[in-house]
């Protein structure tokens, strides 16, 4: 079974930073592009940054300038280093992986594959005095 792990959310100041941590467990995946979304209370689920394999990214307005992604897309990492942050930065942090399912090592020899996205269970990010 394929699954996204997060880790890093947590409780923070204004002005202080945070690095959240994104790790794909399967041997049978292999991202194409990563990256991160957010879901503030009664608000839509919107896009942080991501990354394809290509090494382009792209960041949100409001992202731009605070917070960095990096990671190997191939190793399936993804990292969100946030500064800055704001209280309006409070949020749930979802990472997301759209890449090649496979379900066999032989299907990875053969490139038989199944197209998904996946999403990691969400870290809780906190930016409060």
């Amino acid at each position: 079974q394929v699954q996204l792990v997060e880790s890093g959310g947590g409780l923070v100041q204004p002005g202080g930073s945070l690095r959240l941590s994104c790790v794909v467990r399967s041997s049978f995946f292999r991202a194409n592009a990563m990256g991160w979304y957010r879901q503030a209370p009664g608000k839509q689920r919107e896009l942080v940054a991501s990354s394809t394999s290509s090494g382009r990214t792209n960041y949100a307005d409001f992202a731009k300038g605070r917070f960095t992604i990096s990671g190997d897309n191939g190793k399936g990492t993804v990292y969100l280093q946030m500064d800055n942050l704001r209280p309006e930065d409070t949020a749930v942090y979802y990472c997301n992986a759209d890449g090649k399912l496979y379900d066999t090592y032989a299907d990875v020899v053969n490139e038989r594959f199944r197209v998904r996205q996946l999403w990691g269970q969400g870290t809780p990010v906190t930016v409060s005095i």
